[in-house]
């Protein structure tokens, strides 16, 4: 591993890449979708799309997530090179003490917009900010606890909306359980495809400690939990267009698992990685139906 220290202190380019744009754009459009076709109103009868409020909280989310970003790829630098060499950006595209002062930078900024939208608010995203960076720190190594962090703190980013609102809460939670679900999921696939990084730097990720096959079996079973909370709690909303939506989104959702039977190589892996994002993108768009 080379990291020059000829790499420039910053640029755009590296920096929109380090913090996933197309990921914060999908965090931001799930919470516009959540608020304009699940909450639609606030308490005092007005539309919350013309609540400002809404702005900040949106923008304090996708900028505490940036930062959990970059401080991801800090730690993670190492395995980056072995997994990922040709996309790592730390030391070729962006220096190590610059990604930091962005970290704090962006951390800092984020609790304070939160602060602005209300206290609680506030105190929800700086807990989410140091849980982002102690999953980096160290959560991300341990079997199991670091998958369950970063997707509970997917599904906060929805269920924060009708939280905050305090309207619609059972149907946001459903697309909160639904995103949580999608991302634990993910978070397990991603860690198969890391595997080889991942066990020479001493990681005890779940593909590290039971096998290959025991986590496909571990996601099979989360799997089996998520068809199964999807159904209760939509069974409580009693929408019949969400049946309806989520019976094709169900077909699109086996086809998934499917794939992840018979996925054996990184490749697969990382196409089934691309596949859940979609499927997240089609979840929030059934917002749209309700």
């Amino acid at each position: 591993m080379n990291m020059s220290s000829s790499s420039k202190a910053f640029s755009f380019s590296a920096f929109f890449k380090i913090i996933r744009s197309d990921n914060l754009l999908m965090m931001a459009f799930a919470q516009i979708m959540t608020a304009y076709f699940l909450v639609e109103k606030q308490m005092n009868g007005q539309s919350v799309i013309g609540d400002y409020k809404l702005y900040l909280l949106i923008l304090s989310t996708i900028t505490i997530a940036a930062a959990g970003y970059l401080i991801n790829d800090y730690y993670d630098v190492k395995i980056d090179y072995i997994n990922k060499p040709n996309e790592v950006i730390i030391g070729k595209g962006m220096r190590r003490r610059m990604v930091m002062f962005l970290h704090t930078v962006l951390n800092f900024a984020g609790i304070g917009l939160a602060c602005l939208v209300g206290l609680k608010i506030g105190l929800i995203h700086f807990i989410a900010a140091f849980v982002l960076w102690l999953y980096s720190n160290s959560l991300k190594r341990l079997p199991f606890v670091g998958n369950l962090a970063v997707a509970s703190l997917t599904g906060l980013a929805i269920w924060i909306i009708g939280f905050y609102y305090q309207r619609s809460e059972l149907l946001v939670l459903t697309y909160a359980i639904f995103a949580f679900f999608i991302n634990l999921i993910r978070e397990i696939i991603k860690d198969i495809e890391d595997r080889e990084g991942d066990r020479k730097h001493g990681c005890k990720t779940l593909p590290i400690v039971l096998g290959f096959r025991a986590t496909k079996n571990i996601i099979f079973i989360i799997a089996a939990i998520f068809i199964t909370a999807i159904l209760v709690v939509a069974y409580k909303v009693n929408n019949p267009l969400l049946y309806i939506y989520f019976g094709g989104l169900g077909i699109l959702f086996f086809l998934f698992m499917y794939k992840i039977y018979y996925a054996d190589r990184k490749s697969h892996f990382t196409q089934l990685s691309r596949l859940s994002k979609l499927l997240m993108l089609t979840g929030v768009i059934s917002m749209a139906f309700l």
